[in-house]
C-alpha cells in the first residue's frame, strides 16, 4: 500500500502538494502558539521600572497568555476544518481512479487502507514541514505581540521539544482524521456510479453532509439565542464559537445555495458550470466562509464592544465637559465662571494589597483614582452594587468595576501604601462591572497627602450652571491655561477609538496568521478545482470556444463562487453581531452594534481578486495544451 502511495503522489502531486502545505501550516500555527504561550507562563521583569509600569508589564503577560490561547484555538480548528475539507475534495477528485482501481480487484477495505496511508505519508511530510515554519511563525507572532505592547522589548520564547512533538502528532492526527470520512464515502460509492457520475457519486449532499450540516446549524442558533441572555464575557465567547459554528454549518449546506445562486445569473456557459460544478464550488467556497465568518465576526464584535463601552461611559456621566490636567491645576476649575461642580478624579501612585484566603496577599498598583465622593456622586449615574458613596470618608475605600470579580468584600481592610505612608483602608462598598474594565479602586483624597495626588494625572468631570453654555465655559477653562478640553460625548468617542484600537491590535495576532492561513486554503481549493479541468476546457474548446474565452468562462465562474463565499461568511457574521447585540442591550439598556464596512469592503475585493487571479492563472496553465489531445486522450 506505502508503495503505490508514494506512486499515487509522484503521479497526481497537484492535488497533494495543498494538503501537505495545509497540515504544514496547521502544524507551524500550532506549534508557533504553544511555544509563545508557555513563555509567558514566566514573566521576566526588567529592573529599574517603576510599580505601575511593572503592573502593566504582568498584566500584559497575562493579556498575552489569553490571546495566545485563543490563536491556538483557532489555529487548532482551522487546520482541522481546512485539512479535513482539502482532504475531501481531493479524495472527491480522484473518484474516478479509485473507481478503476476497485473495477480491477480491488476492495473497499483495500481502497479505505490505500487512502489512510496517502494521509499518514502526508501528514508525515507536512508535521516535518511544519517545523522549520513554526520558528518562523513564532517570531512573527512574537514581533507582534511586542508590537501591540502585550510584551516587553526582548522577549524572546525558548525552543521547547514537546511543543513540535505535539503539533507534529497533531498534524498526523488531523490528516488521517480528515481522510477517514472521505475514504468510508469513497468505498460506499459503486465503481460504476463513479465513472458515469450517477447515482451516489453524483450526489454532494449525503447522510453525513445533512447531519453534521443541520446540527453545526442547529447549535448556531442556540448559541445566538443564548447570547442574548448572558453576560458579555459569555457573548464574546459565543461569538466566537458562532463564528466557528456557523462557518461549518454553512460550508456544509453550500451545495444548496449554489444551484439557487446560478439561476440568478443569465444563461450560459458560467451558469450551467455553476449548476454541474456543485461540489467544486462548495469546496472553493468554504474555506472562504470561514475566513470572512472569523474576521468579520470577531472585527464586528470587538467593535461592538468598544462602541457600547463608549456609549456606556457618556451615558454614566452627569455633566457636559471633562478636562484632562494634573491633580494641583485641577484644583482651580471650581472657581472658573460657569463651573457648577468639578469632579476630580486623580489617578494616584499608591499600592494596595489585598488578603485573600486563599491565594495570599495581591497587589494592586494601577487604577486606584482618588476622588471627592460628593462631587463624584453628584457627576457619575453609575449606581454602587454594594454599599453607598457617602461612606466614603476618612480611611475607606470602594471597589470599582475592574475589582469586582476579585471577592474583595465590604467590611473588608486593605493595606495600603501612599507615598511611603501606611494606611488600612475599610471597603465600605462597589461599583458594578462595566463594559470596559475601569477603575480598580476609588478613595477619599482627604485620605492621601497632597503631594501624592497633587501631580498625578486627572480627569476632572465638569457639570456646568443650568442656564450656562457648555461651550463658553470651555472656552473660559481653555483661558486659564487647561490644555485638553472635551465635550462628555468626545470624551467618550475617544474612550472607544482607544478600545477600537487595542482590539484591532489584538485582532491582528488573532487573525494575522491564521487568515493568512485560511486564505492559503483559498487559493488551494481554486488551484486543485481548475488543475482537474483539463479535459473539461479541452471539450469546450474543441465545440468551438476560443482558448480566452474558457479561461473568461472559469474567472466568471470563480468570481460568482467567491461572492457566495463571502455573502455565507457575512450571514455568519452577522448572526454573531445579533448575538452580542442582544447581550449589549441587556447590559446597557440600548442596542449597540458596529459593523466594520470598511473591512468588509476589503474582504470582498481581495477575496474577489485572489479567487478571479488564481483561478485566471490555473485556467491559462492548464489550457496551454492542444485541445484534442486531452479530449481523444485515454481515461
Amino acid at each position: 500500500m506505502f508503495q503505490m502511495s508514494f506512486s499515487t503522489f509522484r503521479e497526481r502531486w497537484e492535488l497533494f502538494a495543498g494538503a501537505v502545505l495545509s497540515v504544514a501550516v496547521g502544524v507551524a500555527l500550532l506549534q508557533a502558539s504553544m511555544l509563545v504561550l508557555a513563555a509567558t507562563g514566566n514573566p521576566q521583569i526588567p529592573p529599574g521600572l517603576s510599580r505601575q509600569e511593572q503592573d502593566e508589564i504582568r498584566e500584559g503577560f497575562v493579556g498575552a497568555a489569553t490571546v495566545m490561547g485563543m490563536t491556538a484555538f483557532l489555529a487548532m480548528f482551522l487546520a482541522v476544518f481546512i485539512v479535513s475539507s482539502t482532504f475531501g475534495f481531493t479524495v472527491a477528485q480522484r473518484r474516478r481512479d479509485l473507481a478503476l482501481l476497485r473495477l480491477t480487484g480491488g476492495s473497499r477495505a483495500q481502497l479505505r487502507a490505500l487512502l489512510l496511508s496517502e494521509s499518514l505519508l502526508l501528514g508525515v511530510v507536512g508535521s516535518v514541514l511544519g517545523v522549520p515554519f513554526g520558528v518562523v511563525a513564532q517570531h512573527v507572532q512574537t514581533w507582534l505581540l511586542i508590537e501591540i505592547g502585550l510584551l516587553p522589548d526582548g522577549f524572546t520564547a525558548p525552543w521547547r521539544g514537546w511543543a513540535a512533538i505535539t503539533a507534529g502528532v497533531l498534524g498526523v492526527g488531523v490528516a488521517l482524521t480528515g481522510v477517514f470520512t472521505a475514504s468510508l464515502r469513497a468505498a460506499r460509492i459503486r465503481p460504476l456510479e463513479a465513472l458515469r457520475e450517477t447515482g451516489k457519486a453524483a450526489r454532494v449532499m449525503n447522510t453525513s453532509r445533512w447531519l453534521f450540516g443541520l446540527s453545526a446549524a442547529a447549535c448556531t442558533v442556540a448559541m445566538v439565542v443564548w447570547a442574548q441572555g448572558t453576560n458579555l464575557i459569555g457573548a464574546l465567547m459565543a461569538a466566537l464559537g458562532i463564528s466557528m459554528c456557523g462557518a461549518v454549518a454553512m460550508s456544509l449546506l453550500s451545495p444548496l445555495v449554489v444551484p439557487l445562486t446560478a439561476w440568478l445569473l443569465p444563461s450560459g456557459l458560467v451558469r450551467a458550470n455553476l449548476r454541474e460544478g456543485v461540489r467544486r464550488s462548495a469546496a472553493t467556497a468554504s474555506p472562504l466562509i470561514v475566513l470572512v465568518s472569523l474576521l468579520l465576526g470577531l472585527s464586528g464584535t470587538f467593535g461592538s464592544l468598544a462602541a457600547a463601552g463608549g456609549e456606556e461611559a457618556k451615558r454614566s456621566v452627569n455633566a457636559q465637559l471633562v478636562v484632562t490636567s494634573t491633580g494641583e491645576e485641577a484644583e482651580r476649575l471650581p472657581a472658573v465662571e460657569g463651573v457648577a461642580v468639578a469632579s476630580r478624579q486623580n489617578a494616584v501612585d499608591i499600592t494596595i494589597t489585598a488578603e485573600q484566603p486563599d491565594e495570599g496577599p495581591t497587589r494592586y498598583y494601577s487604577g486606584i483614582v482618588a476622588v471627592d465622593p460628593a462631587d463624584y456622586a453628584r457627576t457619575h449615574h453609575l449606581p454602587p452594587s454594594a454599599g453607598n458613596l457617602a461612606a466614603l470618608t476618612g480611611t475607606t475605600v470602594f471597589t470599582g468595576p475592574a475589582r469586582h470579580g476579585d471577592g474583595i468584600i465590604p467590611g473588608q481592610v486593605l493595606a495600603a501604601d501612599a507615598g511611603g505612608q501606611p494606611l488600612q483602608l475599610t471597603v465600605v462598598g462597589g461599583l458594578p462591572e462595566t463594559l470596559e474594565a475601569g477603575d480598580s479602586f476609588l478613595l477619599p483624597r482627604a485620605a492621601l497627602p497632597r503631594h501624592v495626588w497633587s501631580a498625578a494625572p486627572t480627569e476632572t468631570v465638569v457639570q456646568v450652571v443650568p442656564g450656562q453654555n457648555p461651550a463658553d465655559v470651555a472656552d473660559r477653562i481653555r483661558r486659564q491655561g487647561f490644555g485638553e478640553i472635551r465635550t462628555v460625548p468626545e470624551w467618550a468617542a475617544a474612550r472607544a477609538r482607544q478600545t477600537q484600537d487595542g482590539n484591532v491590535e489584538i485582532l491582528t495576532v488573532l487573525m494575522g496568521l491564521a487568515g493568512l492561513y485560511a486564505l492559503m486554503a483559498v487559493v488551494n481549493a481554486a488551484v486543485i478545482a481548475g488543475a482537474e479541468r483539463r479535459r473539461e476546457f479541452a471539450v469546450a474548446r474543441v465545440t468551438g470556444l476560443t482558448r480566452r474565452q474558457v479561461i473568461g468562462s472559469a474567472v466568471a465562474e470563480a468570481i460568482a463562487v467567491a461572492l457566495i463565499g463571502v455573502v455565507l461568511g457575512c450571514v455568519v457574521a452577522g448572526a454573531g453581531l445579533a448575538g452580542i447585540g442582544g447581550a449589549v442591550r441587556k447590559a446597557i439598556g440600548v442596542t449597540v452594534v458596529d459593523v466594520p464596512w470598511a473591512l468588509l469592503a476589503i474582504v470582498v475585493v481581495g477575496s474577489v481578486a485572489v479567487v478571479a487571479t488564481t483561478t485566471g492563472i490555473t485556467a491559462a496553465v492548464t489550457t496551454r495544451q492542444r485541445p484534442v489531445a486531452l479530449v481523444t486522450a485515454g481515461e
